[in-house]
This record gives C-alpha cells, sequence and structure tokens, in this order.
C-alpha cells in the first residue's frame, strides 16, 4: 500500500523556502530522525558512505494526494553543473516532485537527496544549497526590488556583514541594479521575474530551481530572463532544474531533459536524443520534417487531456500567476 503524503498545499507563502534562523526563531519541524544534540552535517559534507553526488537524486518517490498518487516510483538523477529540464502535461507530477526535492513536501516513500544530502534526515543542509522560485508569484508588490531580495537574503541568513554587497550584486546579475529602488509593482512581467530569480540566487546556491520561470512572458521577456539566468550559470558553475511548458525553451537551453507522465518518467535524454529516437522510432529516412521536442512530448503524454491533467485549482492558480506577469 502506499503511503500518503497529506493535502494539496495551495496557501500562499508555502513555497518560500528558508533555513534562516531570523523567521521568528521557531524550530523546524519535520520528521528528522536526528538524535538530540547531533549536530547536522554541514552544507558542504555529503552524506556518509556516498560516492560521489549528483546534484539531485530521487529513488522510487512517492507522493500521493487522498487517493490521487502524484508522483509514482520516481526515478532521476540530475548531474552537476547541468541544466535539466523536467517536462511533462499538467498533472504529470513535476511540481509535487520539486516540493519534495525542496523539503516543502515530505518524503513518504522513496528517497531525495541533493548533494549526497538526504531531503528526509538533512532538511537544512539541503535548503541552505538551494535557489528556488516558484510558479507562483513570491515578491512583494508593494516593496522594492532591493527591499524584496533584502528579506530573502534575511531568510536565507546571508550575514548582516555581507547581505548588502549579496543583494546588490544579485539584482546586477539579473541586470536589474538600475531600477532596484523603485516599487515591484512598477516592474514588468519580465522584470518581476528576474526580480525572483534575484531573490533565488542572494543565497549564492549550488542548484537553482525554476518551476515554469518564464510562464505568462511574451517572447522578448522569456529570452531575458534564460539569458540571465545562463549568464549566472556561466559564472558560477550551478546546476538548474526547470519545469516549463515551452518546448522550444527545453530543446534550445536544456542539457537533458525528462518526460514525465502520470507520476513517472517516460522519457529521458538530450532534446536531440530524444527527436531521433521518435524519428527512428517512426521510420523517418531523411524525407519530410523531423521530429521536434513538442513532437516527443506528444507520443509521451498523448492527447494530455484525461482526468489527471490538473485540476480547477491548477488552472487558476496558473492563469493567476500568468495575469500578474502579463
Amino acid at each position: 500500500m502506499r503511503r500518503r503524503g497529506g493535502t494539496r498545499p495551495e496557501s500562499a507563502g508555502q513555497d518560500r523556502l528558508g533555513p534562516g534562523p531570523e523567521s521568528a526563531g521557531q524550530a523546524e519541524p519535520g520528521p528528522g530522525p536526528e538524535s538530540a544534540g547531533q549536530a547536522e552535517p554541514g552544507p558542504d559534507t555529503p552524506v556518509r558512505g556516498d560516492g560521489p553526488a549528483d546534484a539531485v537524486s530521487c529513488a522510487g518517490l512517492v507522493y500521493a494526494f487522498g487517493e490521487t498518487t502524484a508522483v509514482d516510483g520516481l526515478d532521476l538523477a540530475v548531474r552537476d553543473g547541468e541544466v535539466f529540464g523536467l517536462l511533462g502535461p499538467n498533472g504529470a507530477g513535476k511540481t509535487t516532485a520539486l516540493r519534495c526535492i525542496t523539503t516543502l513536501l515530505p518524503v513518504p516513500a522513496g528517497r531525495v537527496s541533493v548533494f549526497g544530502h538526504d531531503a528526509t534526515r538533512e532538511r537544512m543542509a539541503v535548503r541552505r544549497l538551494l535557489g528556488y522560485v516558484p510558479q507562483q508569484l513570491s515578491a512583494d508588490s508593494g516593496l522594492t526590488g532591493r527591499e524584496n531580495v533584502t528579506l530573502f537574503a534575511r531568510v536565507f541568513d546571508v550575514s548582516r556583514r555581507e547581505r548588502a554587497a549579496r543583494v546588490a550584486q544579485a539584482l546586477d546579475a539579473v541586470g536589474l541594479g538600475d531600477v532596484a529602488d523603485r516599487l515591484a509593482k512598477t516592474y514588468s512581467g519580465g522584470m518581476v521575474r528576474r526580480l525572483e530569480l534575484a531573490q533565488a540566487l542572494v543565497s549564492a546556491p549550488r542548484l537553482l530551481i525554476l518551476d515554469e520561470p518564464t510562464i505568462g512572458l511574451d517572447p522578448i521577456a522569456r529570452t531575458s530572463v534564460w539569458e540571465h539566468i545562463n549568464a549566472v550559470r556561466a559564472a558560477t558553475g550551478m546546476t538548474v532544474l526547470v519545469t516549463t511548458h515551452y518546448m522550444d525553451e527545453a530543446d534550445q537551453y536544456c542539457d537533458r531533459v525528462a518526460l514525465m507522465h502520470r507520476g513517472r518518467v517516460r522519457a529521458l535524454g538530450t532534446p536531440r536524443e530524444l527527436r531521433d529516437g521518435l524519428a527512428a522510432r517512426r521510420g523517418n529516412s531523411g524525407e519530410g520534417e523531423p521530429p521536434t521536442l513538442e513532437d516527443v512530448f506528444r507520443d509521451v503524454a498523448g492527447s494530455g487531456l484525461d482526468d489527471r491533467s490538473g485540476d480547477f485549482s491548477d488552472v487558476r492558480s496558473t492563469r493567476r500567476t500568468a495575469s500578474r506577469v502579463g
């Protein structure tokens, strides 16, 4: 029998991630089995017994909302330093998997690790390695760009001595240094997404997780967001794990992609490998148009119009985000 993960988290703020002890000083909830007084390993110390760690490893991950299994035995490995795209129709389990990886949801069955750190037993160590941009907007329109990023610097426990410089560095990295003191509500949609990218980068993460970062943006703004992601990655060597429904983005920017459907990975490889594989299955001999990544998506997911392709809250959330950044 599969263990159930609980009810779907919909409340605002549940996608805000951070280990900072400055947030009311509350002890972190969680099932951590560490014995009392045992010091947690530091963010650069791999789990004892692990070999060279992938950036992300999921083995047999299962998560259910009531009777609905969102993630069904997910096996996944993201290599250190790559841009990895997690693709699939609505309801495929992508966002649920990301929330387990980021420790925003527990791991009721299976194992998840980030750079060798177990997401169940070492939640704080995992969080210190992450930058996370959720699908739902996390920027506060009533604050300036600088104030938004400073807030996240505090949540992620960036020291007071370094905070101002790190905030300025993150804003400059996404091209918002000149408008940092404007209210976020005056920003365009693309600027808001770049602001959220700066919020995620202020802690200098080794792993950047992006859940549909360009949703609702026009093509120019989408390109701008990706240019800044790639610039930061080139400068830092960080790993990027991204979900997107834009197959052209995945084809152009991802080193490898995994196509999820009904909670499991159904296809994995470089975009070219997946396109060539579909061409071979179809018996293409160089005549006609070669398959696109969107063709691969359709081949794996079918029409996608089944009873698991998201629910009303998924549609409402996506449209709300798109309207706020559009």
